[in-house]
């Protein structure tokens, strides 16, 4: 039990913060496709640094800076699919579509380019600074930023002024742009944040359960599972707080399989691997009738157009 908790919390934590960068995103208007793409910058970015920083640093600004520059480089990423969107009104989802496969090929040539002598597309590192144990259970630092994060987002998105307007341009454009509001700043402000809690999920996701990672599989899909924890959330942050412990409980299965009760089924880690995957396409197929997603979202704006 104390490995599934582990486990779930580290899965979960993953999955809401990238489900609330989407939220952002698609709440201003754009669908960002591009999570896991925005995850692997992040989660490699983050990595390097990591490996590069000097021993006698305190554990306290390794973690802050390796968080940082996780988030400001999904941050940076995401500034493509802004400008293509945006300023280009490109096709979102295909523009998110090929950040996703850009992501992971610059990874790899990072990563191969670092490891100068093995070519080798691993980083191997040392993750104790990030973690922590509250009684029987190993936590992370990521569990207390993202608990954090999620209390900012609720406030954010509900509760000031810059959430209202963000809403309003991811529902009906033309009449935010009729009170002043700039839409193409509102939606450029959506798709960065989404980018700097993209990355920093990209860094949660590898640094806490391991000590080595491979960048030939980029993040193993789980920015796209979180799109389904955002719109199984209902683009609310709560929600998807909730849908994101949910499905992480399906991910954690798979590390812990071998250690419990399931062992007597005999299926094989892969199995369980793809359980959360199965959960939502069950779940949206049921669920998706009732979903209510952001009017405009996916439609270039044109300010010329009423």
């Amino acid at each position: 039990m104390t490995l599934l908790i582990k486990y779930t919390l580290i899965y979960g934590i993953v999955l809401m913060l990238v489900a609330l960068g989407g939220c952002f995103s698609e709440h201003s208007g754009i669908i960002n496709i591009a999570l896991e793409g925005i995850m692997v910058i992040g989660g490699v970015m983050g990595l390097l640094v990591l490996v590069n920083l000097p021993p006698e640093i305190s554990a306290f600004a390794k973690v802050f800076l390796c968080m940082a520059v996780a988030g400001l480089s999904g941050l940076a990423y995401s500034a493509l699919l802004a400008f293509a969107s945006i300023n280009l009104k490109a096709d979102q989802t295909i523009g998110g579509t090929a950040l996703n496969l850009l992501a992971t090929a610059v990874a790899l040539v990072l990563v191969k380019r670092y490891n100068t002598t093995t070519q080798s597309p691993k980083l191997t590192f040392v993750n104790a600074d990030f973690l922590f144990n509250i009684g029987p259970i190993t936590v992370n630092w990521f569990l207390v930023v993202g608990v954090v994060l999620l209390i900012v987002s609720m406030v954010v998105l509900y509760k000031t002024r810059f959430g209202m307007r963000l809403m309003a341009c991811g529902e009906h454009p033309q009449a935010a742009d009729s009170v002043g509001i700039n839409v193409y700043r509102m939606r450029w402000a959506g798709v960065l944040i989404s980018g700097f809690l993209g990355g920093l999920g990209g860094l949660a996701y590898i640094v806490p359960a391991v000590q080595i990672w491979n960048f030939e599989g980029g993040v193993t899909g789980m920015g796209f599972l979180a799109l389904a924890v955002m719109i199984f959330g209902q683009w609310k942050p709560g929600r998807i707080f909730l849908a994101a412990m949910f499905f992480a409980v399906f991910k954690a299965l798979a590390n812990i399989y071998d250690s419990t009760f399931l062992s007597a089924l005999n299926m094989t880690k892969e199995v369980y691997n793809m359980m959360p995957f199965l959960a939502s396409m069950v779940i949206l197929a049921f669920t998706s009738k009732n979903s209510r997603a952001p009017k405009a979202e996916g439609i270039p704006y044109d300010k010329g157009q009423r």
